[in-house]
């Protein structure tokens, strides 16, 4: 004798008010209650009801897909209501919906059609101004933070912010030093032809010297430790939001932002600023090798010269921006990192908009800065 075969999930839609669900809501019907979601139509503004009556089984995926479609109803404004379901699905349900609201949105496809335009832009700038409250209660934390360190020093950690400077500077070291090495040399180069047309060979020191000092030296720096420092911050923080070890430190009373946050920010700020220092000796190297070669112009003239053109002010300008620099970084590789929902995926996506969003501001911060300085006439 055959076994009779167990009849699948299905959503069947009598009125544009009522829905009744029925079958085996399990992980074999993924597809199928998929499909139907996508041919569903809900008016505005009315109640709708599901009734759960006919369900006769239900694991975690079928409570997961009928969750979607509650939240779904709820999107779409139709004030769902569930009835009938039977007692001992109702715990499967709810831890559920608990998880979908610790981990944010549902994975399952989505069956929504796409937005209009205007609709679209929208949505854009609601989330874009959501992102911005988030981050200005980030800042505000991390400021309480160390305001409770500074209040009470002993709870300050040495070894993390050791640590970190040690990532974030001391291995930084070589990349800094090849690349302000190159573009020390780029800019002398690109300088060249032009100066040697007006015999003003000398000036390339005034044209190195400024440039790296004030502008390149600091902003590669930043871009390069945003690309190396800020994806790792936003990674490590990520896949420890993914491994729940982050709410295991909660759980234990251990605040994050002491532990994971302040000793990365402080530690960035400490180190960016040398290696600014430290890339603009190798800028200046790289621009007075080329100025010997394409220029005839001598170490000791390029120096003596450089001396004269560059002032102290021109060298604090550019140190002033690396702490500005660094907290940027830092900032928001760990609040990236902390926004991290779901699982791998997940922790990629934030990682990459922690580098795009950490060289964005970046340079808009640098941007701002000139400006500044040019009002103030530095």
């Amino acid at each position: 004798m055959k076994p009779v075969a167990s009849p699948p999930a299905t959503i069947t839609q009598p009125t544009p008010h009522q829905l009744l669900l029925s079958g085996h809501w399990s992980a074999r019907s993924v597809g199928v209650v998929v499909a139907q979601l996508a041919q569903l139509k809900f008016p505005r503004a009315v109640g709708v009801v599901a009734d759960a009556a006919r369900i006769e089984s239900l694991d975690s995926s079928g409570a997961w897909l009928l969750q979607d479609l509650l939240l779904r109803l709820q999107r779409e404004g139709a004030a769902p209501t569930l009835q009938g379901l039977r007692a001992e699905f109702v715990p499967v349900l709810n831890a559920v919906a608990r998880h979908i609201a610790d981990q944010g949105p549902s994975r399952l496809p989505d069956t929504r059609p796409r937005p209009e335009l205007l609709a679209g832009v929208g949505q854009a700038a609601q989330q874009g101004w959501q992102l911005v409250v988030e981050a200005l209660g980030f800042i505000g934390a991390c400021a309480l933070a160390l305001a409770g360190w500074a209040a009470h020093p002993s709870r300050i950690r040495g070894r993390p912010i050791l640590f970190n400077i040690r990532s974030a500077g001391v291995d930084a070291l070589p990349i800094v030093a090849v690349l302000s090495f190159l573009l020390g040399i780029v800019v002398a180069y690109q300088a060249a032809d032009q100066l040697r047309q007006f015999g003003a060979n000398i000036f390339v020191a005034d044209l190195v010297g400024l440039s790296m000092l004030r502008e390149f030296a600091p902003l590669i720096t930043a871009i390069i430790v945003a690309g190396r420092s800020g994806s790792a911050y936003a990674a490590q923080i990520g896949t420890m939001a993914v491994t729940e070890e982050i709410d295991a430190m909660r759980t234990l009373a251990i605040p994050p932002l002491e532990v994971l946050v302040l000793p990365k920010v402080l530690a960035l700020v400490v180190a960016l600023p040398l290696l600014t220092v430290f890339a603009d000796v190798l800028g200046v190297f790289g621009g007075m090798v080329m100025a010997q070669v394409q220029l005839g112009v001598g170490y000791a003239d390029f120096l003596d010269r450089f001396a004269k053109a560059v002032s102290v002010t021109s060298y604090m300008v550019g140190i002033a921006k690396a702490p500005v620099f660094a907290a940027i970084i830092a900032m928001v590789g760990c609040f990236q990192g902390l926004r991290t929902r779901g699982g791998a995926d997940s922790v990629g996506r934030q990682t990459t908009r922690s580098v795009v969003q950490g060289i964005f501001l970046v340079i808009v911060a640098d941007a701002l800065f000139s400006i500044a300085f040019s009002l103030l006439d530095l």
